[in-house]
C-alpha cells in the first residue's frame, strides 16, 4: 500500500496532484534510492535536454514543463513551415520562418511560469561531449534515424564506468501515422538504438522495371514521374522538392501515367509525400507517445516507480491506434555484436565473387547497418575510402575487383565506417554463402 506521507513542493497549491504521485513511495519503489522529501527540489534543479521541437517535441516540452521540470534545453535546427501548423501546436502563422526551438521555448515559458527553457538553433552534431555531459536526462523527439544513431553513439562513448554521472539516460519517442514507440536506453546497460536498428528497416525500393512498364499503385506513377520522366524531360535545371511549381509538374505527369494504366488515387498531397518521403504525422499519436516519454522522465527523475529499461525489465513500448488503442511492452535484448555497445564482430554472409562495389552498396539496404557512405578496411589494408578525395581516387579501382581478388576469405574481419557516425566502427566477420 502506498505511503500516506506527501511532501509538498515549493509551490504546494500548484503541484498538489503531482506531489501526490512523485513524493509518495509505492509497491514498486526502491527504498534505497527514493526520498520523497528531496524529489521536488531535485526535479526543479535537474537539467533536461529535449532533442527536436517538431510535432513530438512540442508535446514533450509542454509535458515536461507541467511535470515539475524547470531547467530545460531544446535543440532543433529547423524553421517553422506553414505545413507544421496543423500538429505543432506551439506555433502560429506569424511564427512561419522563425526557428522552432526559439518559438517553442518562448511559448512554454510564457504559459508555464517559473520554467526556464534554453533554445539551441543548430544540429545536435554541432555540440561536443562536454555539452551533453551537463544534462541528467535526454528526451528525443526526432524523425531522423541518422540523428538518433548519432546521439546514441555519443552517449555510449561518454560512459566512464568509474563515474556514475557519465551514464545519461536517453528516452526516445517516435511516431508514424497511428503507430508509435517509446523506449528508455541506459547507455552500455540496456540495448541501445543501434541494437534495435533492424526494427527501423529502410523501405523497400521499387524496381525500375516496375516503374517503367507495369505500375500497380499510385506511388509507382509518382516515382515514375520523379525518377524517369524528370530525368528524361528536365523541365527545370534541378529538382527543388519544396518548390510548388516542381511538385505540380510531377503531379501532372503522374496523373497522365495513372490515367494510362487506370490507377486511381493520385493527389497533389500524395505526390508531395512520396517525393519528399513525408511520414504522415497525427497529433493524437504525438500526444500519446509524448505522454509516455514524459511519464518515463518523471519516473527516472523522482524514482517513484521503476522506469522502462530498469534492470531485467521491459524497455520498449509499442503503441498502435490503427483500429483501436493497443500498447505492448517487451524487453529488447542487448546485442553482443552491436557496433556501438557490443564487443563482438557481426557475422556477414558474402560471396567471394561479389565485387567490392556490390558489398559497399549492400550496406545501404541492410536493416542492421543502413550506411550511406561506407568506407571499408580489412585487417591488412584499406579497401575503399569515401574521403578524403585523394584516398577515394586511390582506392576506387578496388570497387571493380572481387572480394577474392582483394585477398579476402571466410573468417576475415573488416571494419566499416561512415562519416555520419564518426564514433562508430562497424566490425564484420565474413562468412561464405552456402
Amino acid at each position: 500500500m502506498a505511503s500516506a506521507d506527501v511532501y509538498l513542493a515549493s509551490e504546494p497549491a500548484r503541484w498538489k496532484y503531482l506531489d501526490n504521485v512523485r513524493t509518495r513511495s509505492g509497491p514498486h519503489t526502491n527504498p534505497d534510492i527514493f526520498d520523497g522529501k528531496l524529489v521536488a527540489e531535485a526535479m526543479e534543479n535537474m537539467k533536461v535536454l529535449v532533442i527536436g521541437a517538431g510535432g513530438l517535441g512540442c508535446e514533450i516540452l509542454k509535458n515536461l514543463a507541467l511535470s515539475g521540470f524547470k531547467n530545460i534545453h531544446v535543440i532543433d535546427m529547423d524553421t517553422i513551415d506553414i505545413s507544421n501548423l496543423n500538429r505543432q501546436f506551439l506555433f502560429r502563422q506569424a511564427d512561419v520562418g522563425s526557428f522552432k526551438a526559439e518559438v517553442a521555448a518562448r511559448f512554454v515559458q510564457r504559459r508555464v511560469k517559473g520554467v526556464k527553457i534554453t533554445p539551441h538553433n543548430c544540429k545536435i552534431q554541432d555540440f561536443d561531449e562536454d555539452f551533453y555531459m551537463q544534462f541528467q536526462l535526454l528526451v528525443c523527439g526526432l524523425d531522423s534515424i541518422e540523428a538518433r544513431r548519432w546521439i546514441n553513439a555519443t552517449l555510449v562513448n561518454m560512459v566512464d564506468e568509474d563515474a556514475e554521472d557519465s551514464y545519461k539516460p536517453l528516452i526516445d519517442g517516435g511516431t508514424e501515422g497511428f503507430k508509435g514507440q517509446a523506449r528508455v536506453i541506459i547507455p552500455t546497460v540496456t540495448s541501445c538504438i543501434e541494437c534495435q536498428l533492424d526494427m527501423h528497416a529502410p523501405r523497400a525500393a521499387v524496381p525500375l522495371c516496375t516503374l517503367a512498364s507495369i505500375p500497380r499503385q499510385p506511388e509507382h506513377c509518382i516515382e515514375w514521374a520523379h525518377v524517369i520522366a524528370w530525368d528524361k524531360e528536365k523541365p527545370f535545371p534541378s529538382l527543388d522538392k519544396d518548390d510548388p511549381e516542381h511538385i505540380t509538374w510531377l503531379y501532372q505527369k503522374a496523373l497522365i501515367r495513372a490515367h494510362e494504366f487506370k490507377i486511381p488515387g493520385i493527389t497533389y498531397a500524395l505526390t508531395q509525400g512520396v517525393v519528399k518521403n513525408i511520414i504522415p504525422a497525427i497529433a493524437a499519436t504525438n500526444s500519446v507517445i509524448a505522454a509516455a516519454c514524459c511519464n518515463e522522465a518523471l519516473k527516472i527523475a523522482a524514482n517513484c516507480a521503476p522506469c522502462l529499461g530498469f534492470p531485467d525489465e521491459n524497455n520498449y513500448m509499442m503503441y498502435s491506434g490503427n483500429d483501436s488503442i493497443y500498447t505492448y511492452t517487451f524487453r529488447h535484448e542487448k546485442k553482443d555484436d552491436c557496433p556501438v555497445c557490443g564487443n563482438l564482430a557481426r557475422e556477414l554472409i558474402v560471396d567471394l565473387d561479389w565485387t567490392l562495389r556490390e558489398l559497399v552498396e549492400s550496406f545501404a539496404v541492410r536493416p542492421e547497418s543502413q550506411l550511406k557512405k561506407p568506407s571499408i578496411r580489412s585487417d591488412h589494408k584499406t579497401l575503399y575510402m569515401q574521403s578524403p578525395a585523394s584516398l577515394e581516387a586511390k582506392s576506387r579501382p578496388n570497387l571493380d575487383k572481387t572480394l577474392a581478388e582483394l585477398g579476402l576469405s571466410s573468417g576475415d574481419e573488416i571494419g566499416v565506417t561512415d562519416p555520419a557516425f564518426a564514433t562508430v566502427s562497424f566490425k564484420y566477420k565474413l562468412k561464405l554463402q552456402k
